[in-house]
């Protein structure tokens, strides 16, 4: 079943922009642009996260909040406001994050996954394009054969499951894997999505797209 985000953000432009990126990611996405429209939607519908600007009509971020934690919705804060102080008092209320705009796509995915995966205990088995995952103890089986994956295959092969049909760049994929910390050529990349392929069976699932970089196709 997919997760439901209320999207509460007062700019359209942004408000699309996430909705289109969450929707292909493969997030069930409701829209609204002030504070009120937002506190009617959480007592018509059910919700697995909230995207909340701060500085909205009608009633404002951080007075929302109270209610979004009455109805046990997680909280991600997106908001212009970078001050230390507005960070900490968004925290401080009950929200699980905030991320200073601008930001980038990936960046909030991941976030939001994060979140999402401390609030449901039970999302522990992936299961996607014929392979199979456990994330408690890191069984992998493609076609129903185990799979031997070294931790950086593994870790991108979590990376293209969780965010099917998303676009990643190398320099992306490099970023999140790897880390900082390393300095290697993003033909590293290359290389392991080439195991990839190979050790999942993934060899027309795993798309190039040329200049770009690559994702999961995962056709619905």
């Amino acid at each position: 079943m997919l997760k439901r985000i209320l999207i509460v953000e007062d700019d359209p432009s942004i408000c699309e922009l996430l909705e289109m990126n969450l929707t292909v990611a493969g997030y069930d996405c409701i829209q609204v642009y002030d504070g009120r429209a937002a506190l009617s939607m959480i007592e018509e519908q059910s919700f697995d996260l909230a995207l909340l600007d701060i500085m909205l009509p009608e009633i404002d971020g951080f007075a929302l909040l109270p209610y979004m934690r009455q109805k046990e919705i997680p909280v991600i804060y997106l908001s212009a406001k970078s001050e230390e102080a507005d960070r900490v008092r968004g925290l401080r209320l009950g929200a699980e994050d905030y991320l200073v705009k601008p930001f980038s796509v990936l960046e909030l995915l991941v976030r939001i996954e994060k979140v999402l995966s401390r609030r449901d205990t039970g999302d522990r088995v992936l299961c996607c394009c014929g392979v199979q995952v456990n994330k408690e103890e890191h069984s992998v089986f493609a076609e129903g054969k185990p799979v031997d994956l070294k931790p950086m295959e593994y870790a991108l092969m979590l990376m293209f499951l969780e965010h099917p049909n998303y676009v990643f760049s190398r320099e992306q994929l490099l970023h999140e894997v790897w880390g900082d910390d390393y300095f290697g050529e993003t033909r590293t990349v290359d290389n392991h999505v080439s195991i990839l392929r190979k050790k999942l069976h993934w060899e027309d699932k795993i798309v190039t797209l040329h200049r770009v970089g690559y994702k999961l196709e995962v056709k619905e």
